[in-house]
């Protein structure tokens, strides 16, 4: 009976001895820079008051890009006419208590609406860096597109081709630190 007891507790006490996970930088990242951000043009008066913390980041939010990462937190929390919800008291009244955006998105905002820390930044792809041909298509088509090319082929060398030709336009030459002059 004793052993048994002492395997329980011993069982019972494992999960609080193992150190918690790290935290996954991409994590809730759109939410934090934008909260931050915004944090930065907020006066020392207003960072004190919620409802002009809930008044600016409307405002704020009216500037946000339409179809960005930012746009759409912005219309997760309630800032926008036209979201869904209204979250927005979730933001703003830590905000005015000063606790910080990690905080705020990672524990509050998310408890409200896990999506928001679904929205993560597209990492850029480094062209000169990288073999196009190991690329899928879309992403060939991806990089056209955000270049504002035209791509509308048919085959996959038909995009790499293409991206060739204009890459000097848009993408800096690899810099040449190895060579020294002699």
């Amino acid at each position: 009976m004793q052993r048994l007891l002492i395997l329980l507790a011993i069982l019972l006490t494992i999960p609080f001895l193992q150190a918690k996970k790290p935290l996954d930088e991409q994590h809730c990242e759109v939410c934090i820079k934008t909260v931050n951000k915004f944090a930065e043009t907020l006066s020392a008066d207003d960072k004190s008051s919620v409802e002009k913390i809930e008044k600016g980041f409307k405002s704020f939010c009216k500037k946000v890009k339409v179809d960005s990462k930012e746009h759409r937190l912005c219309y997760y929390v309630g800032a926008l006419e036209t979201s869904a919800t209204y979250a927005i008291g979730d933001l703003s009244k830590p905000l005015a208590w000063g606790i910080p955006a990690e905080k705020i998105c990672r524990e509050r905002l998310f408890k409200t609406n896990p999506q928001i820390c679904d929205l993560k930044y597209e990492k850029p792809i480094d062209i000169n860096g990288i073999d196009l041909n190991k690329l899928k298509v879309k992403d060939l088509k991806k990089i056209l597109t955000d270049w504002g090319e035209t791509a509308d082929f048919m085959e996959k060398s038909e995009y790499i081709r293409r991206i060739n030709e204009v890459k000097d336009k848009y993408v800096k030459p690899a810099s040449d630190t190895e060579k020294k002059d002699l």
